[in-house]
């Protein structure tokens, strides 16, 4: 059992684009989904989905390159940890590198970027930070 499945699920990531591999899997949970729906909607991954594998379910993303092979993810990081939370206000979110990457926040409406959290003036726990 793993005590923070987001860091799990960055280190995942992370690992299989260094590696190049296509696509990466790993244990689902609803916060993981919305997190790549979050990652998709922003670019950094072609595709996801939740499939069942031996009854478990597992979310499989699939990684996104450009032309040359490289991948669009270039850093993921956590930001707020079991061990030490990390809220912010509308006005207090994150700018990743003055507005080139992406914070990913768990508001009261739902997971969301940085950017939209913005727009509806809404705060809450910074999950993760992409460029």
């Amino acid at each position: 059992m793993h005590t923070d499945p987001i860091a799990d699920m960055i280190a995942r990531i992370r690992n299989a684009q260094r590696a190049g591999l296509p696509d990466v899997l790993m244990p689902a949970s609803r916060i993981k989904r919305e997190i790549a729906r979050v990652m998709k909607a922003e670019g950094y991954i072609a595709a996801f989905n939740v499939q069942a594998e031996d009854g478990l379910p597992e979310l499989r993303v699939e990684l996104k390159y450009d032309d040359d092979g490289k991948p669009a993810v270039n850093g993921l990081k956590r930001e707020s940890k079991p061990g030490l939370r990390r809220y912010c206000g509308f006005a207090d979110i994150p700018r990743v590198l003055n507005g080139l990457g992406t914070a990913i926040l768990s508001t009261s409406q739902g997971v969301m970027s940085g950017k939209e959290a913005r727009q509806r003036k809404l705060g809450g726990e910074v999950i993760c930070t992409v460029w």
